[in-house]
């Protein structure tokens, strides 16, 4: 069941009443794109958070009704990607809530962890990320060269040239 911006808000104002401390949540994959305006809905929630903040979270996501499948990365481990340490200070501020402070991911770092998986759904969200921020193909290639594959690092590789190659 796709989720839209307004649904993404809405269940996040709901766990924002439940939550035991303030944290600060991170966007990613099609979560991020959701909340940036570059897609319409997503198909599932992702988030990253710090470590300490995912005891908290899951606890409140447990103490609401079922509804939405949400995945949890935490300290920058996203996908099968490591980001550099950076990455927080590079994320785009969404909203505060009450105790949830959101962010999403930079569009640069949401195509360097699509470019892990890079189906034919994650081509269509790098080509939106490209156009729409105007990322240039020496940044895409900087940013991905910094990330640690999980994984084997020759995939990443083909897939980052791949996607230089023909998105650029």
């Amino acid at each position: 069941m796709a989720i839209n911006k307004t649904e993404l808000l809405e269940f996040l104002e709901e766990v924002d009443k439940v939550l035991g401390k303030p944290i600060t949540l991170t966007a990613v994959g099609g979560t991020a794109m959701t909340l940036l305006n570059l897609k319409a809905s997503t198909i599932d929630i992702d988030f990253d958070l710090s470590a300490e903040d995912v005891v908290v979270f899951r606890k409140a996501i447990k103490s609401l009704p079922p509804g939405h499948r949400v995945d949890i990365f935490t300290e920058g481990m996203v996908f099968s990607q490591q980001l550099p340490s950076d990455y927080l200070q590079k994320c785009i501020p969404v909203r505060k809530l009450g105790k949830i402070r959101l962010l999403a991911l930079n569009p640069l770092d949401i195509v360097v962890t699509k470019i892990g998986r890079l189906n034919e759904r994650d081509v269509e969200d790098i080509k939106s990320c490209i156009k729409k921020f105007k990322l240039v193909k020496k940044d895409v290639e900087k940013r991905a060269l910094q990330v640690v594959y999980i994984g084997h690092e020759d995939n990443y590789r083909a897939n980052l040239d791949y996607a230089l190659r023909e998105m650029f």
